[in-house]
């Protein structure tokens, strides 16, 4: 098995709605806002070269928007997933796997491309199989109006009709190989997924959603996108000690600083031990 960072590019959210209820003096000291009040996150995903399965872990935020849905999100940075995957020696159509956390845009928006014409859509990854999960699926596709910006239709109905769908079936779920479980998470959205992946002796965790940045390590640090604040409260924590406690490697999908990093135990409670970049600490 090999593991690579995939980059897909760089976006911008609010501060206030990525830390809740936390006072912007307290979360700023660790992601500082511009003058607008937005902070800068990643869209950064993982690719899993395991025997003859190319497995990619989301997709980042994709390019068929207008330009007024892009205006709101100030993408920036030089990385794509084509480059990215092109940098790793892969193109998109040599992903036989496509997984997705969950539906929201900046997770899956990769998933689906205009065609050519520009009369419809197609998948990016045509030769792949997506895999969300049941609940998940009727969670998105029939949308709270809280989540129903975050879940945009030609993100999502396209893959159905596609025909390349398939759900996993239960969190002790192989269907992704022998080395990657899953637990589900319901606090930020319904039954969003945390593929844990033994990688090299340790458990590499894609922490999608449940941990943006190491800003949000402390409980109260809740994203006020979170449909269910206080259970993400009860899910992050639940985590975070067993994440510590049998040193797990925390693989950070939107923190724009830091890959990676490891938790300890301290007086105040769980709390950042070291970040490095995956390299740093994998090696090539």
């Amino acid at each position: 098995m090999k593991l690579h960072v995939i980059n897909t590019g760089n976006f911008k959210l609010d501060g206030g709605a990525m830390f809740g209820v936390v006072p912007k003096t307290m979360w700023s000291k660790t992601n500082p806002a511009d003058e607008n009040n937005m902070c800068n996150w990643s869209m950064r995903c993982l690719l899993i070269e395991d025997g003859n399965r190319l497995i990619l872990v989301d997709n980042g935020i994709g390019d068929k928007q207008d330009a007024k849905f892009f205006s709101h999100y100030y993408l920036h940075g030089y990385e794509t997933l084509e480059s990215s995957l092109k940098k790793a020696g892969f193109s998109t159509d040599d992903v036989t796997d496509m997984f997705l956390t969950h539906l929201h845009f900046d997770h899956c928006g990769g998933s689906i491309k205009n065609n050519a014409a520009k009369t419809g859509f197609e998948t990016v990854f045509k030769n792949a199989t997506y895999w969300s999960n049941q609940e998940h699926w009727e969670w998105a596709t029939k949308p709270n109006p809280r989540e129903k910006a975050s879940f945009l239709k030609e993100n999502i109905i396209p893959i159905q009709e596609s025909g390349q769908l398939k759900f996993i079936t239960g969190e002790d779920s192989k269907q992704l190989g022998e080395h990657i479980s899953l637990s589900y998470m319901r606090g930020h959205t319904d039954a969003m997924m945390i593929p844990h992946i033994l990688y090299k002796g340790k458990t590499l965790v894609f922490m999608a959603d449940l941990l943006p940045s190491t800003g949000h390590i402390p409980l109260p640090y809740v994203m006020g996108y979170d449909t269910r604040p206080l259970l993400t409260m009860t899910e992050k924590e639940k985590f975070l000690n067993t994440a510590a406690d049998n040193e797990y490697v925390l693989f950070l999908e939107h923190d724009s600083v830091n890959e990676c990093c490891t938790l300890q135990r301290t007086e105040k409670g769980i709390r950042l031990k070291d970040t490095f970049s995956f390299e740093e600490y994998f090696g090539k």
